[in-house]
């Protein structure tokens, strides 16, 4: 798993993915709130699997 998301988005990622995820403690406690977890995760690793089937990738690369 090669990194393809770039430092910012992987920070709006985790942030956005929190907030959704609080949505199941604070809020209309839906189990869809944990839908949340997933920007979580591709956040963390900096790897997104449809960006890798896309070949899309935001990562600054060094020359």
């Amino acid at each position: 798993m090669k990194q393809n998301i770039g430092n910012t988005e992987r920070v709006i990622r985790i942030v956005v993915g929190l907030a959704i995820t609080s949505l199941a403690f604070i809020g209309p406690a839906s189990p869809w709130a944990l839908l949340g977890l997933v920007p979580v995760a591709t956040g963390v690793f900096g790897w997104c699997p449809p960006y890798a089937m896309l070949g899309i990738n935001t990562c600054k690369h060094k020359s």
